[in-house]
């Protein structure tokens, strides 16, 4: 087995890559170790795990850096009898944005009695959601912004370009676009459609 990271993938194997017809295996960044095969492992390999060097391109504040890094996941292709367990796909909600964190803290998602978080009963899947990176990019900016969190529950889709805050009992309904031209804060509302803000 062999876990490959998108950051490994050279640029003209990009669409083939992202293909989940081909590739149908997706990395939940759950890992199950069994310790005395890891203690063995390290015993006779003088206590290293050798995995792959990724080289990560990224842009941090306007300058391009590169984030060197070794993915954990990758260590299955030290074990022989590594196997993959396959996780329900509303049971996976990765957040690797804040358009993910959002929807998390939103009601789309809850919590069960084995403390896991699942999207809520009746949801097949979360909404989509797209926030101006301007003014979302960064978790404390979206903390700043949302000061309650609204009702995602019967939202379909989410997209926010603009300076927009929200304050307590805002519910988005069906397909939601929202645009402010101005920094506006909105509360006590039912939101559906596309609405804009002088």
């Amino acid at each position: 087995m062999l876990l490959r990271e998108i950051a490994q993938c050279p640029p003209e194997e990009l669409d083939e890559f992202q293909n989940i017809e081909y590739y149908k295996y997706f990395n939940t960044n759950n890992l199950w170790i069994d310790l005395k095969a890891l203690e063995w492992h390290l015993i006779t390999n003088d206590g290293l795990m050798i995995l792959p060097m990724i080289v990560n391109p990224k842009v941090v504040d306007g300058t391009p850096v590169y984030q060197l890094e070794t993915a954990m996941g990758a260590a299955i292709a030290s074990f022989s009898n590594a196997k993959a367990l396959l996780v329900p796909r509303e049971r996976f909600a990765p957040v690797k944005k804040c358009n993910d964190l959002l929807a998390i803290w939103s009601d789309a998602y809850e919590l069960n009695e084995q403390y896991q978080i699942q999207l809520r009963r009746g949801l097949d899947k979360a909404p989509h959601i797209e926030l101006d990176d301007r003014y979302y990019g960064e978790i404390d900016k979206l903390q700043q912004r949302f000061k309650g969190v609204p009702s995602l529950s019967g939202c379909k889709e989410l997209k926010i370009e603009g300076d927009v805050s929200f304050g307590d009992d805002v519910v988005c309904d069906g397909r939601v676009h929202l645009r402010a031209e101005n920094p506006v804060t909105i509360h006590n509302r039912l939101l559906s459609g596309e609405l804009k803000y002088d």
